[in-house]
């Protein structure tokens, strides 16, 4: 098996503050794409927990009426109601910065006094560095004395607004603020996982871990913490029940968890040096690219990480980048606007130089013509390895906010041609390829496609975007030819926009987290 081929050995992960497994065998994972698909899951899942069940979450943002099917309930009332079963519910919500920012400091507290008010505990974390986030996804539910059920969720979906839609993307009706050019109800595309086996142990054990941690939960906010301790809020954790055993083994799949953690005073106490196992991971993998690299990025930011890609490319001449990104940022202004568009546009300018016509980028619209915000954070490498998390192809996301992926290995080959891509006798393995297979399948609209050959896939989605795009550029006369390709145009920021949006990017929107050390060896 060449899983070390692929994953990070526990010296390459370089944590030793942590237990967390190098990687773990025998799991059974399954892509959840589009949010409503995931809430639905996450209701029935939920609502069959049993009184001294675990219900452990963490997220970026939670909006408590969120609805998580059409007649309900909402998230609020979903885990209310499991903590006045009797199952132990405890979440972890980032602080967050004031709603006036457009952030989510109040839907956080809320959402969190509702289950509160139901017996669960919620706390506001901010324990991370100075102007970064809690981004990890997280919802694990254990069942002790009935493992096999055990089972946890992790990817790119926040429990929050817009993030509801599905397949035909008319957007979540309970929508947040975005910029106008994605109208009132943004069409949005996102991916989680649903893991059971082994994994869920190791998912657990990430809870616990931040749960446990003694530092304060309210760093760098003075006034933030006189403000929680005026409103009698929870600030210390209670004890979380025992750790459960693993569940046993339940699937050809081999997960290896990958999180972010940066360096930072006062120090986590699981990972004192910080923790860039997603950025090692990510360039492991990439360095073994051969055939092709398939994403799906909010972002695809930094200098840093297209610099990765573009190594790949000038190194191996068969090799194609596939990214599909959002067509606009998620923000309109004077002042957010340019600093989120040089970023991208620095990286792809990048990745293009290296090779000018094996990098394809991608936005996508609706069957209206509206776009849609693409939040999944995917990558498919040649077929073999993949990866699903919250975290982004940006430098913040690699060093800067906690983040948690989940990079897949599936011990079933797959013996349709090309049977190895890559040519190293890796051999496609049926996971990745179904993966990337089901998200072209949408993206082109065709449900019975079947593109193995690298050089058709690159072909195709090619083909599929130019025709849309023609169709628009003729004025949009005759039938709107099928799919929702089109070719990412960035546009070009003017010279006195460059001055002071590329400092403020890189200072700001995509910071360093790094340690000084490793910052100026130029690692992760």
């Amino acid at each position: 098996m060449p899983m070390p081929d692929w994953f990070l050995s526990a010296e390459e992960r370089d944590n030793p503050d942590s237990s967390i497994p190098t990687w773990c065998t025998g799991n059974a994972v399954e892509p959840l794409i589009h949010g409503r698909t995931y809430f639905d899951r996450l209701v029935t899942e939920v609502e069959s927990l049993r009184e001294g069940d675990h219900l452990f979450f963490t997220d970026w943002r939670g909006d408590p009426d969120e609805l998580m099917r059409d007649g309900g309930p909402t998230i609020a009332e979903l885990f209310a109601a499991a903590a006045k079963r009797g199952v132990v519910v405890k979440g972890l919500l980032w602080r967050s910065h004031l709603d006036k920012f457009a952030y989510s400091e109040e839907e956080n507290r809320n959402l969190g006094e509702d289950i509160r008010a139901a017996g669960g505990e919620v706390l506001l974390d901010q324990r991370v560095r100075r102007g970064g986030s809690h981004h990890q996804k997280l919802v694990v539910l254990r069942h002790p004395g009935r493992p096999e059920l055990d089972v946890a969720f992790a990817g790119g979906i926040d429990l929050c607004h817009s993030r509801r839609d599905d397949e035909r993307h008319l957007g979540d009706p309970q929508a947040v603020a975005m910029s106008k050019a994605y109208g009132d109800n943004p069409p949005w595309h996102d991916v989680q996982l649903a893991l059971r086996g082994p994994v869920v142990g190791v998912l657990d054990l990430t809870f616990r871990e931040r749960w446990r941690d003694p530092n304060d939960l309210d760093q760098h906010g003075p006034i933030s913490t006189v403000a929680d301790k005026l409103r009698h809020a929870d600030m210390s954790p209670d004890p979380l029940p025992p750790q459960p055993p693993d569940p046993p083994e339940c699937g050809p799949h081999a997960v290896q968890t990958l999180r972010t953690y940066p360096s930072m005073r006062p120090k986590y106490t699981f990972a004192r040096n910080g923790e860039q196992t997603v950025a090692r991971g990510y360039t492991k993998a990439i360095k073994r690219a051969r055939s092709f690299i398939y994403l799906e990025d909010q972002y695809l930011w930094s200098a840093e990480v297209a610099q990765l890609f573009a190594d790949a490319l000038r190194a191996n001449p068969g090799l194609n980048l596939i990214a599909v990104v959002p067509r606009h940022p998620d923000v309109d202004g004077r002042f957010a606007l340019p600093p989120n568009e040089i970023g991208r546009e620095q990286a792809l300018s990048l990745c293009e130089r290296a090779a000018p016509d094996r990098v394809h980028v991608f936005d996508l619209e609706n069957e209206a013509g509206t776009p849609i915000y693409v939040h999944a954070k995917v990558c498919v490498i040649d077929d073999v390895w993949c990866s699903i998390g919250s975290d982004n192809f940006n430098r913040r996301s690699w060093t800067h906010d906690s983040e948690l992926s989940n990079a897949v290995f599936d011990e079933t080959l797959d013996e349709r041609d090309p049977r190895d891509p890559a040519g190293l006798g890796d051999g496609a393995r049926r996971f990745p390829r179904e993966l990337r297979l089901a998200l072209m399948r949408e993206h082109l609209c065709r449900p019975d496609l079947e593109l193995t050959d690298p050089a058709e896939i690159v072909r195709e989605m090619n083909a599929a975007a130019d025709r849309l795009k023609a169709w628009h550029d003729a004025g949009r006369t005759g039938p709107r030819p099928p799919g929702r390709l089109m070719p990412h145009s960035p546009e070009k920021l003017p010279w006195y926009q460059r001055w002071w949006a590329s400092p403020a990017y890189r200072l700001v929107y995509d910071p360093d987290g790094r340690s000084w050390r490793d910052r100026r060896a130029n690692q992760w």
